[in-house]
């Protein structure tokens, strides 16, 4: 995959609010991996802020949705993992700034 297609895919992936912190899941450290194949079936690795959480099935339609309107996109597969474990120190400086995170 080239860069400005990881950098598309990015974009529209900040798109995608968690419905309980207000902020992207880019800036929160929860998009751990993109991979594209030959035939344009994109897998998201990605985890959640918490096990058990119970928007995750939204959070799962957004990012198929945001990733809906890239050309290069003909399918997407997201796939949730645990591990690493997901923390604060995955987030970015801005999603730190807006939840007030020092």
């Amino acid at each position: 995959m080239n860069e400005d297609l990881k950098e598309n895919i990015m974009g529209a992936l900040e798109l995608v609010i968690d419905p309980e912190l207000g902020v992207d899941i880019v800036n929160l450290g929860l998009i751990y991996n993109t991979e594209m194949d030959d035939e344009g079936k994109l897998t998201v690795t990605m985890t959640l802020t918490a096990m058990g959480c119970p928007l995750a099935g939204t959070i799962v339609d957004q990012v198929k949705r945001a990733l809906a309107d890239i050309p290069e996109v003909k399918d997407v597969d997201v796939n949730i993992v645990w591990n690493p474990p997901w923390n604060k120190d995955m987030m970015s400086r801005y999603a730190k700034i807006a939840l007030g995170i020092r």
